[in-house]
Order: structure tokens, then sequence, then C-alpha cells
């Protein structure tokens, strides 16, 4: 894995893991990511899994900037967050997030995520559901037709 870090930025990459499917986003892990034995802390892989999916919507104008959402269907709320540990990650670096989308429901959608290595090593999966929340009332609401390409293409096909 060859990766450069730029203060303040997420590292530039060059080369990872393959996937079939989905997406493949780039986090790099800091030291405050570890725990005192120098791996990644176990409650910090979910914060891995958020970082990924917020550059991964951010990208595509789903942002949360000065108090304001950059398309309302970036209000969600986490109804279930489950993950299994295959491996530790020992030291800072670039770790890579698999996300995939299992199942689009009317107002919810189901993730599936894997932390990799560079060389495609399993060290942790599981997935993330999210409802969509109407901005004004926090009550579920339906995706956007927009929303539901994005996460079709997301899926296995």
């Amino acid at each position: 894995m060859l990766a450069s870090y730029r203060w303040g930025k997420e590292p530039i990459v060059t080369e990872g893991p393959t996937v079939d499917h989905g997406h493949l986003q780039p986090i790099f892990v800091h030291f405050d990511d570890l725990d005192s034995m120098g791996m990644v802390h176990n409650t910090r892989y979910g914060l891995v899994v958020e970082r990924a999916l917020t550059l991964f919507w951010d990208e595509k104008g789903y942002s949360y900037r000065d108090g304001k959402l950059g398309h309302a269907d970036a209000s969600v709320g986490v109804a279930e967050f489950a993950i299994s540990y295959k491996a530790p990650v020992f030291g800072t670096g670039t770790v890579y997030v698999h996300l995939a989308v299992d199942h689009i429901g009317e107002t919810s959608v189901v993730y599936t995520f894997k932390v990799l290595s560079a060389e495609g090593k399993l060290h942790a999966e599981g997935r993330r559901v999210h409802i969509r929340l109407d901005p004004k009332t926090f009550r579920p609401t339906p995706w956007a037709e927009e929303t539901r390409a994005i996460y079709k293409g997301l899926q296995a096909s």
C-alpha cells in the first residue's frame, strides 16, 4: 500500500484491495485510534465506518455543513450497528472500508461493511441500518429517487 498523508486531510492512496461491487473507501487510522497495545481500539471501528460513509455521501452532495443539509435524504438515524472483529489492525496507516447495500426499504437501508487491509485481509465486518428521517418532524419518510439510485449502485448484481 502506498499512501501519503496531508495534514488535516485524508491520505492520498495509490493502491488497495479490489471489490466486485459497492464502494471502497480508504480511511487513515490515526494514533489516537490505537489502544495501549498499538492496535485499533474496538470502539474506533464504528468511527472508521462512519468516516467512510461520510466521505462517500459528501462526494455526492449529501453533506451537513454550517448546520444545513446538502440533501434532505442526508437526515438519517442509525437504527442498528453490528460488528464482528476478525483480526486486529496494528499501528497507523490506511485501511479500506468496503461499503455495500444489502436491502433498500421504503424508509430504510441496510448497509454491509468490511474493514480491509491493502492486501484484502478482513479485519472486521458488520451491518448498519439507516432510517430516513424528515428533518422537521424526525419521523420516517421515503427516500428520494436519486438516493435510491445511489443505493442500487452499491448493491451486488
